[in-house]
């Protein structure tokens, strides 16, 4: 059994919204566990209860009733998530060095996709903040060859890495 958690998303297509709406889910904002076998149903549940916005963890159990259920686990864990990054630097970056971390960070994580066998490099609902201290000498690059650049390249390729460990 394997337990994978699920942020609620937005931008989904009209048809998604409209039958969402009609579900009985607790409401948005709210956490919800749906047993996901793998099959077209389950995971039409799964992608519903993320449209109508609950904080769903999917817990996939093989029932064993067709043939080829145990490698289902690997079609409910590629089912799509968000991925939200918060990078805090100890130190001040000027502006154009943050802009250089948002387009690290970005880079690390198609990365980490790419290597982890994801077919793309993120949902629309993926969010980058940065944050770092408003005072003292602000450091001028964030590219990944730069000082903070290269740890926060680093530490977000692993910390996916990891994420998209077999379980």
């Amino acid at each position: 059994m394997n337990a994978l958690p699920f942020e609620p998303a937005t931008g989904w297509p009209e048809e998604v919204a409209a039958l969402a709406a009609r579900c009985s889910f607790p409401g948005p904002g709210r956490p919800l566990a749906c047993a996901v076998s793998g099959g077209p149903d389950s995971l039409a549940l799964l992608v519903l209860a993320v449209a109508a916005g609950c904080r769903v963890t999917a817990i996939h159990v093989d029932h064993g009733l067709r043939p080829g259920s145990a490698a289902e686990a690997d079609v409910v864990a590629a089912a799509p998530g968000t991925v939200n990054v918060v990078a805090f630097l100890p130190v001040r970056h000027g502006e154009a060095a943050l802009a250089n971390i948002l387009c690290t960070v970005t880079e690390a994580k198609v990365q980490a996709f790419l290597d982890g066998g994801v077919p793309g490099t993120g949902t629309a609902s993926d969010a980058v903040t940065v944050l770092c201290p408003a005072s003292g000498a602000a450091e001028p690059f964030g590219g990944p060859r730069s000082e903070y650049g290269s740890r926060v390249a680093r530490a977000v390729y692993a910390g996916l890495r990891s994420g998209m460990a077999p379980r």
